[in-house]
């Protein structure tokens, strides 16, 4: 017979791919020898085994050859079970080898894996358990001593400094083994460049400053943002210059008070598409609860700011819009000239939408820009049972037709997700019905 050999290993740093791959085919060349030879190899480098097979380069690709008449193998020998499965993804591959008529040949099975035998599916079925519980408990042992080593020692456990530190030796390795091999531990110290910037921002918000305020100033003093003060660190990022949601998250990172923090956005695992679960999980990062966060039993690392003065920087809050103002459009609106989405404002005593077209007070206006664009509420109103009627009925029977209210009109919008558009050179009101073409535009001037 001809076999194709399959195996995998999950990583390059911690693993050698070299030595992983010759021990898993020596094991998959003793399982068939005296039946056949390997004729073809499909090995995945840097895989993890929680990956459908889809979505792994080499498996792809033999699933791929699988499916061709002329293959040059008859069956698939697997090295050992969880290099090629995990969970129920065993559960969905059989019938794929069933269909293309390819055995699978499996250590733990003696030889070849029977699709039908009662024995086998049992086995198989403990197998993706156990290896997935393997998985699970690991993480799970990862993470809570990553937890215990934060709380109980301080320990700095990687990724990228916040700005205003830097990392500095922190001696060796506190696990000896990795202290032989010559790798030392990190703490963090503070930046001579970028610390004494931290320490203004919360200076200035303190003193009353709004976020956009000490944003725009940065900008205006030319100071460099986080990204464009370590490139290296932030090559996924553009540089461009300080926002306010930078300087939101600068004044929100506990970190800065001298503590080591963990764990402030896990890991989570959503699937890729619900109506296809064989399709897998990405991971995603999400910011978690403060509750969930490992921090430090004492300081670990000098303080730029101190923690009565970090707490009262997290009670300062913008005041909120008053309570008797009403916006009956908010969130129905878009703009005709950049397609952004309209603000709510006060303006002249009566309600009013905005568009600032990506303009933000945390930076000088380009004069590039186009002028800020401006409409009543009232105006738009007026409209409304107009284009109601455009919306829902024939022209032909317009002058039949009797107008509905704004707040039937208001209440149709929400209900079918129809956006409107104002565009201010024409003064027209555009109705998008999404998932179709059709466009419904009132050129009335407004």
């Amino acid at each position: 017979m001809r076999f194709a050999f399959y195996g995998r290993v999950s990583t390059e740093d911690y693993q050698d791919p070299v030595t992983s791959r010759d021990r898993q085919r020596g094991q998959a060349e003793t399982l068939v020898a005296g039946f056949g030879r390997i004729t073809a190899e499909f090995f995945d480098v840097g895989e993890s085994r929680v990956l459908p097979w889809a979505r792994r380069t080499r498996a792809a690709a033999l699933v791929l050859a699988m499916a061709d008449p002329d293959r040059s193998f008859d069956a698939v020998v697997v090295g050992e079970y969880e290099r090629a499965f995990y969970g129920n993804q065993f559960s969905l591959m059989a019938p794929l080898f069933e269909h293309y008529g390819v055995q699978l040949w499996l250590p733990e099975a003696g030889g070849r894996v029977d699709f039908h035998a009662e024995g086998h599916e049992r086995l198989m079925v403990a197998l993706g358990v156990q290896s997935k519980r393997e998985i699970a408990r690991t993480r799970m042992r990862v993470m809570t001593a990553m937890a215990a080593q934060v709380r109980a020692q301080g320990r700095y456990q990687g990724g990228r400094p916040p700005y205003g530190y830097r990392l500095a030796d922190a001696g060796p390795h506190p696990n000896r083994a990795h202290a032989a091999w010559g790798r030392r531990a990190h703490r963090l110290e503070p930046d001579p460049q970028t610390a004494p910037i931290v320490r203004w921002m919360f200076a200035q918000r303190l003193a009353g400053q709004s976020l956009a305020r000490i944003a725009r100033t940065l900008n205006d003093m030319q100071v460099p943002c986080p990204s464009a003060a370590d490139p290296q660190r932030n090559a996924h990022r553009s540089g461009d210059g300080w926002a306010l949601t930078t300087v939101r998250s600068i004044l929100a990172n506990p970190r800065y008070t001298g503590r080591e923090v963990w764990n402030r956005q896990p890991s989570a695992h959503d699937l890729i598409d619900p109506g296809n679960t064989g399709l897998g999980h990405r991971q995603v990062q999400r910011r978690g609860l403060p509750d969930d966060w490992a921090i430090s039993e004492r300081p670990v690392h000098e303080a730029l700011v101190s923690e009565a003065d970090f707490v009262a920087v997290q009670g300062i809050h913008a005041r909120r819009g008053r309570s008797d103002r009403a916006y009956l459009l908010a969130g129905l609106l878009r703009c005709g000239l950049c397609e952004r989405r309209l603000e709510s404002c006060w303006a002249n005593g009566r309600a009013a939408y905005r568009c600032r077209h990506g303009h933000t007070s945390a930076s000088r206006p380009d004069p590039r820009r186009p002028k800020n664009l401006y409409v009543r509420e009232d105006l738009l109103l007026a409209r409304l049972p107009a284009l109601y009627l455009l919306l829902t009925t024939d022209p032909a029977d317009l002058p039949e037709t009797q107008a509905p209210g704004v707040e039937d009109v208001i209440g149709y919008l929400h209900a079918r997700r129809i956006e409107l558009v104002y565009d201010p050179r024409t003064r027209s009101l555009r109705a998008d019905l999404p998932g179709t073409a059709r466009v419904i535009v009132d050129r009335r001037a407004g």
